[in-house]
């Protein structure tokens, strides 16, 4: 009796340190494809736009939460409120834009002039 629960014990532990093998390797590449999916997740940046260069087809916007990041343009942005990438000027104020990183620059996916105000169709009443 003694016997068979030390190989019940045994076969349990062994069982266990297979699974936990598995896993602990199964780690590194779960870390590499959550580090992947993080870079490529889109964000959003809000501010004041400090430059604009039209031969490499960038801005600089200054976000006061995260500091002055350089964005860049391509085919596939999208612009709302704002006149295209010819209409972006230095110093536009309340500029949104929908970045994600690819090859280690911020490439917009979409910009925008934020808020407006007005009643938006809406009723006090």
């Amino acid at each position: 009796m003694q016997i068979r629960k030390i190989a019940v014990v045994a076969a349990s532990l062994a069982a266990f340190g297979a699974t936990a093998a598995v896993g602990s390797a199964a780690t590194p590449t779960t870390t590499k494809t959550t580090t992947a999916a993080a870079q490529a997740a889109t964000r959003q940046f809000e501010g004041t736009i400090v430059s604009v260069d039209r031969s490499a087809r960038t801005f600089r916007l200054r976000d006061s939460q995260r500091g002055t990041v350089t964005i860049k343009v391509t085919s596939n942005t999208r612009f709302q409120r704002v006149g295209g990438f010819a209409g972006l000027r230095a110093g536009m104020t309340r500029i949104e834009a929908n970045v994600r990183r690819s090859n280690g620059a911020w490439v917009a996916s979409f910009v925008e002039r934020s808020g407006g105000g007005g009643r938006h169709g809406g009723s006090d009443d």
